[in-house]
Protein backbone atom coordinates (compact mmCIF):
# COMPACT_ATOMS: atom_id res chain seq x y z
CA UNK A 1 0.00 0.00 0.00
CA UNK A 2 1.81 3.24 -1.08
CA UNK A 3 1.26 6.36 1.33
CA UNK A 4 -0.98 7.95 -1.41
CA UNK A 5 -3.18 5.45 -1.43
CA UNK A 6 -6.52 6.10 0.90
CA UNK A 7 -6.81 3.81 3.83
CA UNK A 8 -9.86 1.37 3.71
CA UNK A 9 -11.76 2.60 6.81
CA UNK A 10 -11.30 6.16 5.10
CA UNK A 11 -14.29 4.52 2.56
CA UNK A 12 -17.70 4.89 3.80
CA UNK A 13 -18.39 1.50 1.60
CA UNK A 14 -16.09 -0.11 3.69
CA UNK A 15 -16.89 1.30 7.33
CA UNK A 16 -20.51 0.45 6.59
CA UNK A 17 -19.59 -2.79 5.98
CA UNK A 18 -17.99 -2.96 8.99
CA UNK A 19 -21.15 -2.02 10.79
CA UNK A 20 -22.81 -4.58 9.23
CA UNK A 21 -20.71 -7.45 10.01
CA UNK A 22 -20.58 -5.96 13.73
CA UNK A 23 -24.30 -5.93 13.62
CA UNK A 24 -24.64 -9.84 12.38
CA UNK A 25 -21.93 -10.74 15.05
CA UNK A 26 -23.00 -9.12 17.82
CA UNK A 27 -26.76 -10.38 16.79
CA UNK A 28 -25.43 -14.27 16.53
CA UNK A 29 -23.55 -13.46 20.38
CA UNK A 30 -27.12 -12.43 21.46
CA UNK A 31 -28.96 -14.77 19.71
CA UNK A 32 -26.69 -18.10 20.98
CA UNK A 33 -27.10 -16.32 24.46
CA UNK A 34 -30.97 -16.20 24.23
CA UNK A 35 -30.70 -19.72 23.12
CA UNK A 36 -28.63 -21.22 25.96
CA UNK A 37 -31.90 -22.07 28.45
CA UNK A 38 -32.96 -24.47 25.55
CA UNK A 39 -29.56 -26.23 25.30
CA UNK A 40 -28.80 -25.34 21.54
CA UNK A 41 -26.49 -23.08 19.71
CA UNK A 42 -27.49 -21.04 15.72
CA UNK A 43 -26.19 -23.89 14.17
CA UNK A 44 -28.73 -26.23 16.04
CA UNK A 45 -31.69 -23.63 15.21
CA UNK A 46 -30.54 -23.23 11.23
CA UNK A 47 -31.08 -26.96 11.15
CA UNK A 48 -34.49 -27.44 13.12
CA UNK A 49 -35.90 -24.39 11.44
CA UNK A 50 -35.47 -25.68 8.30
CA UNK A 51 -36.54 -29.28 9.01
CA UNK A 52 -39.59 -27.48 11.02
CA UNK A 53 -40.28 -25.44 7.34
CA UNK A 54 -39.41 -28.45 4.74
CA UNK A 55 -40.05 -32.14 6.99
CA UNK A 56 -38.42 -34.48 4.80
CA UNK A 57 -35.41 -32.65 3.32
CA UNK A 58 -32.57 -34.29 2.09
CA UNK A 59 -29.41 -34.10 4.54
CA UNK A 60 -27.98 -32.93 0.82
CA UNK A 61 -30.50 -30.59 0.44
CA UNK A 62 -30.13 -28.88 3.82
CA UNK A 63 -26.32 -28.90 3.42
CA UNK A 64 -27.01 -26.66 0.51
CA UNK A 65 -29.80 -24.50 2.14
CA UNK A 66 -27.44 -24.00 5.16
CA UNK A 67 -24.15 -23.36 2.78
CA UNK A 68 -22.34 -26.14 4.84
CA UNK A 69 -20.86 -29.73 4.00
CA UNK A 70 -22.19 -32.43 4.52
CA UNK A 71 -19.34 -33.21 6.94
CA UNK A 72 -20.62 -30.17 9.48
CA UNK A 73 -24.03 -31.25 9.25
CA UNK A 74 -22.60 -35.16 9.79
CA UNK A 75 -21.26 -33.63 13.40
CA UNK A 76 -24.35 -32.25 14.10
CA UNK A 77 -27.06 -34.62 13.41
CA UNK A 78 -26.04 -37.23 15.46
CA UNK A 79 -25.99 -35.40 18.46
CA UNK A 80 -29.52 -34.00 17.96
CA UNK A 81 -31.02 -37.22 17.17
CA UNK A 82 -29.68 -38.59 20.26
CA UNK A 83 -31.14 -36.04 21.90
CA UNK A 84 -34.41 -36.87 20.29
CA UNK A 85 -34.96 -33.75 17.66
CA UNK A 86 -34.88 -35.32 14.93
CA UNK A 87 -35.23 -38.64 13.06
CA UNK A 88 -32.61 -39.74 9.81
CA UNK A 89 -34.85 -41.73 7.48
CA UNK A 90 -33.58 -43.82 4.14
CA UNK A 91 -35.33 -42.21 1.29
CA UNK A 92 -37.50 -45.30 0.21
CA UNK A 93 -36.60 -44.28 -4.01
CA UNK A 94 -32.80 -43.95 -3.18
CA UNK A 95 -31.11 -45.44 -0.86
CA UNK A 96 -28.83 -43.66 -1.15
CA UNK A 97 -30.42 -40.27 0.19
CA UNK A 98 -31.33 -39.77 4.32
CA UNK A 99 -34.77 -38.00 4.59
CA UNK A 100 -34.72 -35.58 7.88
CA UNK A 101 -37.66 -34.91 10.46
CA UNK A 102 -38.34 -33.30 13.59
CA UNK A 103 -39.81 -35.26 16.14
CA UNK A 104 -42.02 -34.06 18.68
CA UNK A 105 -40.14 -33.07 21.13
CA UNK A 106 -37.66 -31.67 17.92
CA UNK A 107 -40.50 -29.54 17.19
CA UNK A 108 -41.94 -28.05 20.34
CA UNK A 109 -38.22 -26.98 21.00
CA UNK A 110 -38.26 -25.71 17.52
CA UNK A 111 -41.34 -23.77 17.90
CA UNK A 112 -39.84 -22.17 21.03
CA UNK A 113 -36.56 -21.34 19.71
CA UNK A 114 -38.53 -19.45 17.17
CA UNK A 115 -39.82 -17.28 19.81
CA UNK A 116 -36.88 -16.52 20.89
CA UNK A 117 -35.53 -15.62 17.63
CA UNK A 118 -38.30 -13.56 16.26
CA UNK A 119 -38.14 -11.99 19.54
CA UNK A 120 -34.91 -10.88 19.05
CA UNK A 121 -35.17 -9.77 15.56
CA UNK A 122 -38.69 -7.40 16.63
CA UNK A 123 -36.05 -6.09 19.42
CA UNK A 124 -33.67 -5.51 16.95
CA UNK A 125 -35.38 -4.20 13.78
CA UNK A 126 -37.77 -1.75 15.46
CA UNK A 127 -34.89 0.86 15.60
CA UNK A 128 -35.52 1.01 11.81
CA UNK A 129 -38.63 2.02 10.85
CA UNK A 130 -40.62 -0.28 8.20
CA UNK A 131 -39.02 1.81 4.63
CA UNK A 132 -35.49 1.23 6.29
CA UNK A 133 -35.99 -2.27 7.02
CA UNK A 134 -36.98 -3.07 3.68
CA UNK A 135 -34.25 -0.60 2.49
CA UNK A 136 -31.90 -3.11 4.19
CA UNK A 137 -33.44 -6.14 2.97
CA UNK A 138 -33.58 -4.98 -0.62
CA UNK A 139 -29.30 -3.82 -0.13
CA UNK A 140 -28.63 -6.86 1.12
CA UNK A 141 -30.39 -9.05 -1.51
CA UNK A 142 -28.66 -7.23 -4.30
CA UNK A 143 -24.86 -7.73 -2.30
CA UNK A 144 -25.99 -11.63 -2.20
CA UNK A 145 -27.15 -11.72 -5.86
CA UNK A 146 -23.57 -10.22 -6.84
CA UNK A 147 -21.91 -12.57 -4.70
CA UNK A 148 -23.77 -15.31 -5.94
CA UNK A 149 -23.94 -14.28 -9.72
CA UNK A 150 -20.63 -16.23 -10.65
CA UNK A 151 -22.35 -20.00 -9.28
CA UNK A 152 -19.60 -20.68 -6.53
CA UNK A 153 -22.34 -20.40 -3.94
CA UNK A 154 -26.04 -20.78 -4.89
CA UNK A 155 -28.72 -18.50 -4.34
CA UNK A 156 -31.50 -19.30 -2.35
CA UNK A 157 -34.69 -19.50 -3.82
CA UNK A 158 -36.15 -17.82 -0.82
CA UNK A 159 -34.40 -14.32 -0.80
CA UNK A 160 -35.95 -11.75 -2.81
CA UNK A 161 -35.58 -8.15 -3.83
CA UNK A 162 -39.32 -8.00 -1.77
CA UNK A 163 -39.88 -6.85 1.79
CA UNK A 164 -38.57 -9.28 4.42
CA UNK A 165 -41.45 -11.77 5.05
CA UNK A 166 -42.50 -12.59 8.47
CA UNK A 167 -41.20 -16.15 8.65
CA UNK A 168 -37.91 -16.62 9.48
CA UNK A 169 -36.16 -18.61 6.30
CA UNK A 170 -37.87 -16.62 3.52
CA UNK A 171 -40.84 -18.48 2.78
CA UNK A 172 -44.61 -18.86 3.41
CA UNK A 173 -44.89 -20.63 6.67
CA UNK A 174 -46.43 -24.12 6.26
CA UNK A 175 -47.26 -25.06 9.79
CA UNK A 176 -48.33 -21.24 10.42
CA UNK A 177 -51.27 -21.60 12.95
CA UNK A 178 -54.42 -19.69 12.32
Amino acid sequence: MNKKQALPWDNPRFRNWIAVARACHVMGQTLARELQPLDIKPPHLDILVNLYRTPGISQQDLADKLLVGRSNLSMLLPQMEKRGLLVRRGDKRDRRVLRLELTEIGTELTEKAIVIQSGLIERTMKTATAEECNLVGGVMTRMIRELTATGEIPEDPNTTGEAAPTDLSGGADRRRKD
